[in-house]
This record gives C-alpha cells, sequence and structure tokens, in this order.
C-alpha cells in the first residue's frame, strides 16, 4: 500500500496532559476538519482536528506563523512533528 501524501506543517512545542491539549507552532494553515498525522520518537496517531484555540477562542482556520492548541485524542511530546494529510 502506497504512503499518503502529508504536508508537514508544525512542530508541538508543549503538551498539556491534564487536558489532552498540544500547543503546536504552525508553518503552514490548518483548519477544522484537517486529517493529521502526528509523529515523534515515541508517537505515531493520526485524528480529525475537531477544536483549534487560540488565546482560549475557537477558530475554525489557523495561519502559518500561529501557535495554536489542538486537543488530541492521545497524549503529544515536545518535538513532535504534525503533517497534514493531503
Amino acid at each position: 500500500m502506497a504512503e499518503e501524501a502529508v504536508l508537514e506543517i508544525g512542530t508541538v512545542k508543549h503538551f498539556f496532559s491534564k487536558i489532552s491539549v498540544a500547543i503546536v507552532d504552525l508553518t503552514a494553515p490548518l483548519s477544522v476538519g484537517d486529517r493529521i498525522l502526528v509523529k515523534g520518537p515515541s508517537t505515531d496517531f493520526d485524528m480529525t482536528v475537531e477544536s483549534i484555540q487560540v488565546e482560549h477562542q475557537s477558530i475554525q482556520r489557523a495561519e502559518a506563523g500561529k501557535s495554536v492548541g489542538l486537543k488530541t485524542m492521545q497524549p503529544a511530546k515536545e518535538r513532535d512533528v504534525v503533517y497534514k494529510k493531503l
């Protein structure tokens, strides 16, 4: 089976385990509904983005250069790389 096409869109800067939220520094735009892949030395999961927050405000789309909070289904770690499935 061929690998799915993915685009690197950011890096996890921090993870809040109690609320399962990853702070991601974006290098490309991200929208609610996008499928993402989170990969690192001990992390490997994909999920659909259900909520994006900036400064505790929910938004539908974030542009490159923003630091956003993403609710995750599984723990992420600092320096994990976030990819968007194309």
